[in-house]
């Protein structure tokens, strides 16, 4: 589903901004060290990065801050959510697979949804250090960005955690599951 207004209510931007704060005080771990208030001034200077983090909320990412970028000094939000976001599942990996596909097609792809939200799907080894952060994808599996030699050959990777390991597999790129979402980071 394309969005084409990107710019957020006062309202809207209120209430995420609350959801945003108290997510990063209720899980200092992740980001130990950062200030809230230096992140909302980056952000605040940005507005599309506010819509952009309106997305990944609304579709079930809840997003969190989960370090700093040394060399840019940006902050990093990536999905939270315990499982692969809902309301980002059951999409095949690219617009290349979901063209390829002659019936049952899915209602859109991972790497299209992610550019409409303005963020980027997350690396294999971006999907590792989230790991290190929490439980995440105990019963649902992520997309993660595939490199272009497995991707000319038709496959996709996509990673999960279970029996206390984070797993990377691969499928056919326009493969879907009800079990397989992506999840994003947004740099700001």
């Amino acid at each position: 589903m394309k969005r084409n207004n990107k710019n957020l209510s006062s309202q809207q931007r209120e209430e995420l901004l609350r959801t945003l704060k108290s997510r990063f005080e209720n899980n200092m771990p992740r980001h130990s060290g950062l200030q809230w208030e230096e992140i909302q001034v980056k952000l605040d200077a940005d507005p599309a990065k506010w819509w952009s983090l309106h997305e990944m909320e609304r579709t079930g990412g809840e997003p969190d801050i989960v370090g700093q970028d040394k060399k840019t000094g940006q902050y990093l939000f990536y999905d939270c959510s315990a499982e692969s976001p809902k309301s980002r599942r059951s999409l095949c990996y690219d617009r290349t697979a979901l063209d390829s596909r002659k019936e049952h097609k899915p209602n859109g792809s991972a790497i299209d949804m992610a550019s409409e939200m303005g963020i980027e799907i997350l690396t294999e080894e971006e999907y590792r250090q989230m790991q290190l952060l929490g439980k995440f994808d105990l019963k649902t599996s992520s997309w993660v960005k595939t490199p272009a030699n497995i991707r000319m050959l038709g496959g996709a990777v996509f990673c999960d955690r279970r029996y206390d390991t984070i797993f990377l597999y691969h499928n056919g790129a326009e493969s879907y599951y009800a079990a397989r979402g992506f999840r994003g980071s947004l740099r700001v």
